[in-house]
């Protein structure tokens, strides 16, 4: 057989394979035989067919049949041995017009390869990495919030000022209907709040989104509509009442502190006041994180430029999957697609040239520390070694974990990769201001 690479561009190739009698009239020969004594032709009995009625009747089925076993053992034999690092798998040119008696069979099957490109992780960026702090006024709302929440809630018959709302905004229109507990305070105008004074259980109060709240993403929180959506958004809304009350708030007690956190673990306001904030500024470091793996994501696909064998993988996608996709419908999912498989390679690429691996022990690690903080938050502090590694073997068994906490991995060593290596610029922020990055705004 007779094996060649032509190439189209830097990125698609076409693997042309000639395959000729002697590479399979072996293994055609002994089917034939194997087949003589069951064969069934009208005439003769069965198993006494004259051989070459059997090979006029099976003959051309079994050539096919051994032909291909040839061609696709070559061909996988053949992209090991020339180490082709491929996107999708090779793709069978259509020959309609195949002569099975000819005594060269040609077969093409067009491939696509992954671009060479260099990536430069210490290429010059105006990448911010965001150190959030929890400031005063959030610290102080936390308070509010946590003496509101285990405080005692007392019916009202009516609306009064302080009263909290359990009702649900509704515009048919534009898709909302959400049932929530909002508080007057919330309300950007003393205005709007003041409507709902004096109004009872199943009456209707209606307002305008347009400026309802201080920041237009609680919209998000209270109506449920989507981000895109939020900004500009001046509709009216029906809010139906369905529950009024009043909150009488919780004594900031030695009883509440161990209830919150545990016997004897905060003892003062100060000390509420400082768990909260190392609490809020741990969760408010994992989104800075997150976002600064975007930004540098978002940063490395913009700037790392290598060509794809775009019009291979869209042929190659609408073979694909139990169902068969269209042109059409194979080049949008390319589009969707494209920027996931750029960051792909780049990953790849960044972990080839950090020479970063994930071994086994890495998931047992990461996996321990994540039930250990599962745990915690039930208020299982202290668990034994042997019940954390109980847990781990067991997630571990399962291939689906696997594969979700090895991306996870994957993804925390590239952070510590991108920190060290695209060297953002650290600034300090609040809360707010760092929600306000995050949005663009």
């Amino acid at each position: 057989m007779d094996i060649k690479r032509v190439a189209i561009d830097a990125v698609t190739e076409t693997i042309v394979m000639t395959v000729v009698h002697m590479d399979y009239k072996g293994q055609v020969a002994k089917r034939i035989n194997e087949k003589m004594p069951l064969a069934q032709v009208k005439g003769f009995r069965k198993g006494a067919v004259p051989k070459d009625l059997v090979e006029k009747q099976y003959g051309k089925g079994i050539k096919q049949e051994e032909v291909k076993k040839v061609v696709d053992l070559a061909l996988e034999r053949f992209v090991q041995s020339e180490r082709l690092n491929l996107l999708g798998t090779p793709l069978l040119k259509e020959n309609e017009g195949l002569n099975w008696d000819a005594e060269e069979l040609v077969f093409e099957y067009e491939i696509g390869l992954v671009p060479n490109f260099e990536l430069d992780l210490e290429a010059k960026n105006d990448i911010v990495k965001y150190v959030v702090t929890a400031d005063d006024k959030l610290i102080e709302g936390q308070v509010a919030r946590i003496q509101k929440q285990f405080g005692t809630a007392i019916p009202q018959e009516a609306v009064v000022e302080g009263a909290d709302l359990k009702g649900t905004f509704a515009n048919e229109a534009e898709g909302i209907n959400n049932t929530t507990t909002i508080a007057l305070s919330v309300f950007k105008d003393k205005a709007t709040a003041d409507k709902f004074i004096g109004k009872k259980v199943g009456d209707v109060v209606t307002v305008n989104t347009k400026g309802l709240f201080e920041d237009d993403h609680q919209l998000m929180d209270f109506l449920k509509v989507g981000h895109d959506n939020v900004h500009d958004l001046a509709v009216d809304v029906d809010f139906t009442i369905e529950a009024i009350t009043v909150s009488e708030p919780a004594e900031l007690n030695q009883e509440l502190f161990d209830k919150l956190f545990g016997e004897g673990k905060v003892a003062s306001l100060e000390d509420l006041k400082a768990k909260i904030k190392e609490d809020a500024e741990s969760q408010f470091a994992q989104q800075a994180d997150q976002k600064l793996l975007g930004d540098v994501t978002e940063f490395l696909i913009e700037n790392t430029k290598f060509d794809l064998p775009a019009e291979f993988l869209k042929k190659w996608l609408q073979t694909v999957g139990e169902k068969k996709l269209s042109p059409e419908e194979a080049e949008a999912e390319y589009a969707r697609s494209e920027k996931g498989l750029r960051f792909q390679l780049i990953e790849g690429r960044a972990m080839a040239q950090s020479d970063i691996k994930i071994t086994f022990e890495d998931l047992k690690t990461f996996t321990s520390k994540n039930i250990r903080q599962q745990m915690a938050q039930f208020g299982q502090t202290n668990p034994t070694e042997e019940e954390v590694q109980g847990i781990v073997a067991r997630v571990l068994s399962n291939q689906d974990e696997v594969k979700r906490l090895s991306d996870q991995v994957v993804a925390e060593k590239l952070l510590e990769l991108f920190k060290e290596k695209a060297n953002p610029t650290t600034k300090e922020v609040t809360y707010e201001e760092f929600i306000a990055a995050s949005y663009g705004e």
